[in-house]
């Protein structure tokens, strides 16, 4: 089945990462020196791996409107409050933010980020969003973007599959089948036929 990623933040694409090892303290300074703005902040918040731990129920409510207040309610978008929510709240927290506020927007919450931010900005949330609902389906719709851009995205293709081969590969191949109904196996054999056919001297 196409499962939810666990609650803890470790299982979180970016939470291997940690900012007192060498590697993070380079990358830290790294996108410091190479973005800027909003989209740098969401970065070096999702890096430091600091979220809450634990479903705060007292704010799950606030937290689904302040995020309406912030886009589909008012005029222009508080970018700061989208990301102070969904960069620093627990997985499982921000499930069921997400809940409240489709009750209150009407609307899913992907759909009022890409109404509400753009460039950058908007795909990092909308991985956040994603990786909240379900890792394993964030990287099989990755794959398969990859698989289908003119002429095919190979790293990204290959730093998925090495990256993520002994984390959830049996969970994303899941995901794969039940959201594009074949298998990652048989797409991925396909598309490198394709390709030595196109190579081959006429």
């Amino acid at each position: 089945s196409c499962q939810r990623s666990s609650s803890k933040t470790e299982d979180f694409p970016w939470g291997r990462l940690h900012p007192l090892t060498t590697f993070g303290n380079k990358l830290e300074k790294d996108i410091c020196g190479d973005t800027s703005g909003h989209y740098q902040k969401l970065l070096v918040i999702l890096l430091q791996v600091d979220m809450e731990a634990e479903i705060d129920e007292g704010k799950i409510e606030k937290d689904a409107k302040d995020l309406y207040a912030a886009g589909e309610g008012k005029f222009g978008t508080d970018e700061e409050k989208f990301i102070n929510i969904l960069g620093n709240r627990s997985v499982e927290h921000l499930r069921k933010v997400f809940d409240a506020y489709k009750k209150i927007a009407g609307c899913d919450i992907e759909e009022s980020v890409k109404g509400e931010t753009t460039g950058n900005l908007e795909n990092l949330l909308l991985a956040v969003v994603k990786c909240v609902k379900s890792v394993p389906a964030f990287f099989a719709e990755s794959l398969y973007k990859s698989m289908r851009r003119a002429g095919t995205d190979d790293d990204t293709l290959m730093r998925i599959m090495v990256s993520r081969s002994e984390v959830d590969m049996l969970d994303i191949r899941a995901c794969f089948k039940k959201m594009y109904g074949a298998s990652l196996y048989t797409t991925i054999q396909v598309l490198f036929s394709h390709h030595s056919t196109l190579m081959q001297p006429q």
